[in-house]
């Protein structure tokens, strides 16, 4: 059975936690809940002031010990504040610039929040993370099978095409490189009910990190919520970025798939 936490710090350490590939962290007089910490547990990322509420959840994949400084904090006093940290995934978390305006607080939450880093019961974790994200309506096709269907156009066109590629802030979903030593040419996103904002965050860094084309693929549903984040936080991709409906892969992937049955049928 999972345990449920509230991770509480200033909205500077949840920035940097963000762009360093989700990376969160315990003081020594923390190591009890470090300990009980396990893959797969809930965590709520709860902001401190102004914000003073929940932005988002997660789950704990790993723990590690770390002797240099990440945080602020710790970069401008030279020392390690919070060595005992651990790596986690989101499953969903809002824009920063929706952080204030959005987030999900209770004065029962702001209590707890007081103690720092803790656990907290799953009932109110388990409202807080409906409040925050209700479960999106059902699609045909699934994240994984998505992913998988994109893998296999890029090997049908030549690439070295795979998925979960890891860089440097975190992993792709797909992405197709011309060659093994060659960055990835093609890089794509899949939101089945994710997180748009970490999605298109990880989308940009890949262009300016390679100059990738770079695709997202999700829903219709999604799409007024991708232009928006397109028209003002990741303006620099707006004219670079494609958005791809999700049912337009199953029929790309098809097509494809019919042509080299009819090549292979040929001889060809």
């Amino acid at each position: 059975m999972s345990n449920y936490w509230l991770a509480v710090g200033p909205v500077e350490n949840w920035n940097t936690a963000f762009l360093h590939g989700n990376i969160w962290g315990l003081t020594e007089r923390q190591k009890g809940w470090w300990i009980k910490l396990a893959e797969g547990d809930v965590l709520l990322f709860y902001a401190t002031k102004p914000i003073s509420g929940v932005i988002g959840y997660g789950t704990v994949k790993t723990k590690f010990r770390q002797d240099q400084p990440l945080w602020p904090q710790e970069i401008s006093e030279g020392t390690v504040m919070w060595p005992l940290r651990f790596e986690f995934n989101v499953e969903y978390c809002f824009p920063p610039d929706a952080w204030e305006t959005q987030r999900v607080t209770s004065d029962t939450l702001k209590l707890k929040a007081g103690m720092g880093f803790h656990s907290i019961e799953a009932d109110l974790a388990q409202q807080f993370v409906s409040e925050l994200r209700p479960q999106p309506p059902q699609v045909q096709s699934s994240h994984d099978e998505v992913k998988r269907k994109l893998v296999e156009i890029g090997r049908l066109q030549g690439y070295l095409a795979e998925d979960e590629y890891t860089f440097d802030i975190g992993r792709l979903d797909v992405v197709w490189r011309r060659v093994q030593q060659s960055v990835p040419t093609y890089v794509f996103e899949v939101q089945v009910g994710g997180d748009v904002y970490h999605a298109l965050a990880k989308l940009k860094h890949a262009f300016d990190l390679w100059n990738s084309h770079i695709f997202i693929v999700a829903s219709l549903s999604e799409l007024d919520k991708v232009n928006s984040l397109l028209s003002g936080t990741f303006h620099e991709i707006g004219g670079r970025i494609r958005f791809i409906e999700l049912e337009k892969i199953e029929e790309l992937y098809k097509r494809k798939k019919a042509y080299l049955d009819l090549e292979e049928e040929l001889g060809m």
